[in-house]
């Protein structure tokens, strides 16, 4: 389990047979992880199978390749890197579990000083799980929604967002890993089966 707040940031090295693999430049967390334990890598939560002084390997599985941006990244790309939450930590964004529902394209981003406002579109299959005003996880950040439409929504980024993470590197028609709100998401479901009384 994950908060959407991003403390590290990595470079993409590579792929390691046929992309079953993926190499991450992570000097800063290296020595730190221990083989097996989890990571969200821009969102996706990936378990440590590999590691060096400068470097992170994660196994990647054909959904993760299918569903996410880690299957088409270029070498050098910078990398959202986050631990996993413990007890001690402080919940500043909200609760992300690492596992992507689907990609979305960025459509637009205007410069709204002193940050930036960006749209997204999304599969009209995920609109249900979205509010005005709810959560949304891009490339693990965990961010509100300002505006929803049918396909799309729009995010603001704010000018610590656009530093600590690479969503200030996006640019239009780039794929972004999209994770619904976990708690929109069982909500949905309870209240769609006619399980509206709570008690």
């Amino acid at each position: 389990m994950f908060t959407g707040i991003i403390n590290h940031l990595g470079l993409f090295k590579g792929y390691r047979h046929g992309k079953k693999e993926i190499l991450i430049e992570a000097p800063s967390l290296s020595l730190d992880l221990e083989i097996g334990e989890s990571i969200a890598v821009n969102g996706v939560c990936l378990s440590l199978v590999k590691k060096d002084k400068l470097t992170l390997s994660f196994n990647l599985s054909p959904e993760t390749l299918q569903k996410t941006n880690l299957s088409s990244l270029r070498p050098g790309k910078k990398l959202n890197l986050e631990l996993p939450l413990t007890p001690s930590s402080f919940l500043s964004g909200h609760l992300v579990t690492g596992h992507i529902d689907s990609q979305g394209k960025v459509l637009r981003i205007t410069e709204k000083r002193p940050g930036k406002r960006m749209t997204v579109s999304f599969p009209t299959e995920l609109k249900k799980y979205f509010i005005p005003k709810g959560s949304v996880a891009l490339n693990g950040v965990s961010l509100t929604i300002a505006s929803l439409g049918a396909s799309s929504f729009e995010v603001e980024l704010i000018p610590i967002t656009l530093k600590n993470s690479n969503l200030g590197e996006l640019r239009t028609g780039d794929a972004v890993n999209i994770e619904c709100d976990i708690i929109g998401k069982y909500m949905y479901n309870w209240m769609s089966e006619g399980k509206t009384n709570l008690t």
